[in-house]
């Protein structure tokens, strides 16, 4: 395990690449830059060839040879692509990584760190997690002879009794998805100290602009790229950042031969979003706080999910750990029928799957993003509902939540 401080001020991010088919690692010439500046360079040197500002989609699948074995670092896309390389570098820079490894989707970067597991091993998984995550490690991975189990990683006694010595990954979400529980980072990591097990931390509801997982102790850091780091609804894509040169070889040959890899288009358009990750994710956490504050009181709400809120049960330790509290929301209603109807009202959170981008977001975990999950123990109530803050006005956001509950009958509100 890392050893690292734990603390809520700045910290720096460092480290670089590793270079295609290396296990060197190449110093960045960002690293003593700030986030913001790191989000818009590192990795995104100018075009050596063209002069060009934004680094170019280098739509190729394969490179000339100067003679056999010999060629300027790339061979097959599959294997390394200048435009992923440039994302992956620029992806380490941001979470202070030595190495970052980018994927088709963020279940293929789970998946990916799940074969580092051999028959025999043992997970221990967040039972508020991704349902896809979830459904992953229960239904596929676990068919190779890998064992799991679920665990309240906000208790860190129950995290200490539930470990064994074949455990080999501790897989953490802070927050949580749906239920927007904060784990404590370093807590983890100070009880798997001496241990085997390598601590995961999926980063996706925070991003790097908020927390910095490597940096309180984490091993391996799990994006889908899909969401704020891509912040725009339109890409598909996951990542894995680390420190070890050794586990690195072994994530590269398996990202290169299973394959499931983003396409350069793919990697251009996350790129892309990066660039602004550290003003959006400011307007995310104010809008998010503006409406959880009108939730709060809502008559028809029963509980409200947001971290920014000084009742949350993980507030302390978010302020701790993160810069904000990010775009995200759950709330439970009074009712469960009602909560399937209002999702359905709205107009500018629109009802579908996802999270993370510039628009808002409305959904029902129960029937769509955690329907998984349903009867095993890790299942989310009917009553759930969970928002994706994007960063419209927010008079806007509230003004179409108030249209949406104003349609709940008396009887499924409070006195």
């Amino acid at each position: 395990m890392n050893d690292a401080p734990n603390n809520g001020e700045e910290q720096t991010h460092t480290g670089g690449a590793l270079s295609p088919q290396s296990s060197v690692l190449s110093p960045s010439d960002w690293t003593s830059a700030q986030f913001d500046t790191r989000a818009i360079h590192a990795g995104q040197d100018a075009d050596p060839a063209t002069g060009a500002v934004i680094t170019p989609i280098y739509q190729t699948s394969t490179y000339v040879q100067e003679a056999v074995g010999v060629h300027k670092g790339y061979e097959y896309s599959r294997t390394d692509n200048p435009t992923r390389t440039a994302l992956q570098t620029a992806l380490a820079s941001l979470e202070g990584g030595a190495w970052a490894l980018s994927y088709a989707s963020g279940l293929a970067a789970t998946q990916n760190l799940c074969y580092l597991l051999r028959p025999g091993d043992h997970v221990l998984l967040s039972d508020d997690a991704y349902g896809g995550t979830y459904r992953l490690i229960a239904q596929v991975v676990s068919h190779y002879g890998i064992d799991f189990s679920l665990v309240d990683m906000t208790d860190l006694d129950a995290v200490r009794t539930k470990l064994r010595d074949t455990t080999k990954l501790v897989w953490v979400e802070t927050p949580t998805n749906p239920y927007l529980k904060i784990v404590d980072i370093a807590g983890v990591a100070s009880v798997l100290a001496g241990s085997e097990a390598r601590l995961v931390v999926d980063n996706t509801f925070a991003s790097p602009a908020l927390q910095l997982p490597l940096a309180l102790g984490a091993d391996f850091v799990l994006h889908s790229t899909t969401k704020y780091l891509g912040g725009h609804s339109d890409v598909v894509g996951g990542a894995v950042v680390g420190n070890d040169a050794e586990v690195y070889e072994s994530l590269k040959f398996h990202q290169n031969a299973a394959g499931a890899v983003p396409g350069p288009f793919d990697c251009w358009l996350t790129l892309r979003g990066i660039k602004t990750l550290g003003i959006r994710m400011e307007r995310h956490s104010a809008n998010a706080r503006a409406v959880a504050d009108y939730l709060h009181g809502h008559p028809a709400v029963e509980r409200v999910f947001y971290p920014g809120l000084p009742d949350h049960t993980g507030h302390e330790v978010a302020a701790r750990q993160m810069r904000a509290f990010s775009g995200m929301v759950s709330f439970t209603m009074r009712d469960a029928t009602e909560a399937a109807a209002m999702v359905a009202r709205t107009r500018v959170f629109q009802l579908a799957e996802s999270l993370g981008g510039v628009e808002s977001l409305i959904e029902h975990p129960g029937r769509m993003t955690h329907a998984s999950v349903a009867g095993t123990g890790a299942e989310v109530e009917d009553t759930l509902v969970r928002l994706s803050v994007g960063i419209e006005h927010p008079a806007d956001l509230i003004a179409d939540l108030e249209h949406a509950l104003a349609a709940v009958p008396a009887a499924a509100m409070a006195d």
